[in-house]
């Protein structure tokens, strides 16, 4: 009797330990981080917004486009450009943070053209104010560049609108989403537009994206 009693009192003893064992494993759900190609469409996570392949997309072709007009590009002068987001708006139904399309858009077309545009940082003038301030005001001494009666002026500067078109059915709850990207410089003396561009794309979904 006494050796039976001791036999239970080990299985039970040895399912408590068992259970707590379990108890301890990490059954938490997750996928291991993987890099993707921005210029390629996720498998995994796409939605019927603008998305990083979309970005890259229209900014490369806005650059072989600009850099292909004479008149900006091919100029004796190399031209001073403003290119920011002040004057591009995003009128679509899309999340997106308009600085990712300029961002791309000024940056990669300065290393592309390769001296004939002069860029203007206007979105840095309020930093290039204050160092001009404490260079004059004795605070700095005069650096090693050229010192200049005032900031320079821009020749042309990126106006542009994002619009989209959007359609739903009911009974699938498929979508699907337009979009229209323009991007136009426009001379700042004229208020003429020198350069237009169009992007265009459509995309259609059972939309469960959530864009942040």
């Amino acid at each position: 009797m006494n050796t039976s009693r001791l036999l239970a009192a080990a299985l039970c003893g040895s399912a408590l330990l068992t259970g707590c064992a379990t108890t301890n494993l990490d059954n938490s759900a997750g996928r291991k981080t993987v890099y993707q190609d921005v210029a390629t469409r996720s498998d995994k996570v796409a939605g019927v917004g603008i998305e990083s392949q979309d970005v890259v997309s229209m900014t490369d072709t806005m650059i072989r486009d600009i850099l292909s007009t004479p008149q900006i590009a091919r100029r004796a002068t190399p031209p001073r450009i403003i290119i920011d987001s002040a004057y591009f708006t995003n009128d679509s139904s899309s999340r997106i943070n308009k600085n990712s399309i300029t961002d791309r858009l000024r940056v990669e077309l300065n290393r592309a053209s390769q001296g004939r545009l002069i860029f203007v940082a206007r979105h840095y003038g309020n930093m290039v104010e204050n160092e001009r301030e404490a260079k004059r005001s004795g605070q700095a001494d005069a650096g090693t560049i050229r010192a200049t009666k005032a900031q320079a002026g821009g020749d042309f500067r990126l106006g542009g609108r994002i619009t989209s078109l959007d359609a739903a059915s009911k009974t699938t709850g498929d979508v699907s989403r337009y979009h229209q990207i323009t991007f136009e410089l426009i001379d700042l003396e004229y208020g003429t537009i020198v350069w237009s561009g169009l992007h265009e794309f459509k995309k259609e979904a059972r939309d469960d994206i959530l864009y942040r």
